[in-house]
Parts: structure tokens; sequence; C-alpha cells
């Protein structure tokens, strides 16, 4: 006997677990490709340098920082499927090492805030404590 006309045989549905958590992997492997890329050293500094018998080879900090999820609900109402990811990098210039003569040194790049605000405020602050102090005192 043949099945009616109107009922038709039910079509399986892939595994959206999979394919949810597939397409999050595969988008954080592109993340990390593309990011991986550009985050680096050279791309803060260029490639070691050498002229005169020196050679000056750039010291970067490099950070990386990645995510992603899947999900999926089914009810008897409703079904659904997710994915998603992020990801960042970022490289910040430290200094360089200098090889002369056979001897290497680290020559650190200085950040002017730390090295010359930072302690200007310090003087500052100091020297007016006391005048703030004294003021105090006299209005009790």
């Amino acid at each position: 006997m043949t099945a009616p006309e109107h009922e038709t045989t039910p079509v399986p549905l892939p595994d959206t677990d999979l394919s949810a958590a597939h397409a999050s992997v595969t988008l954080l492997e592109r993340l990390a490709d593309k990011l991986g890329g550009r985050a680096s050293v050279t791309a803060v500094y260029g490639e070691p340098v050498t002229a005169d018998g020196v050679t000056v080879i750039p010291v970067a900090e490099v950070g990386f920082g990645f995510g992603g999820g899947a999900g999926r609900e089914v009810s008897a109402t409703k079904t659904g499927e997710g994915g998603g990811g992020g990801g960042g990098a970022g490289a910040r210039p430290l200094g360089y090492i200098e090889i002369r003569d056979g001897t290497a040194t680290y020559k650190p790049i200085r950040d002017p805030w730390r090295d010359v605000v930072l302690p200007l405020a310090a003087l500052i602050i100091g020297s007016a404590m006391p005048k703030l102090f004294r003021s105090l005192r006299r209005r009790r």
C-alpha cells in the first residue's frame, strides 16, 4: 500500500551542534590568521637593520585575545542555531637591541609621561602639601 499524496517523508536535519560549533571554530581560526599577521614586531618597527657594523633588532610587546561561542535551542515549536566569535590584537614598542662589536645592549624606549610628567606632578603636589596643611591648621 502506498502513502497518501499529502504525507511526506521526513527529511533529517543537519546536526546543528556541529555546524554552529564548526562555524565558530572557523571564524576564530580566520581571525587568528588575519590578526596574527598584523600584530607583530615588524608591524611596529619593521625589519632588523644593519648599518656601519651595527645591527638594531626591534623589541615589542604583542598580545592577542579571542573568544567564541555556539548555541542551539530545540523545542516543540521552535529551533535555533547560533555561533559567534571575536578577537583582537595589539602591539606596543618597548625598545631595541643594539649589537655593536659583538656586544648586545638593550635600549628601552622611554615613555615621556612616566619619565617627565609623573615626577613633575609628584614634585608639585609634594611642595603644595605643607601649605595646604598650614592653612587647614589655621582654620581650627
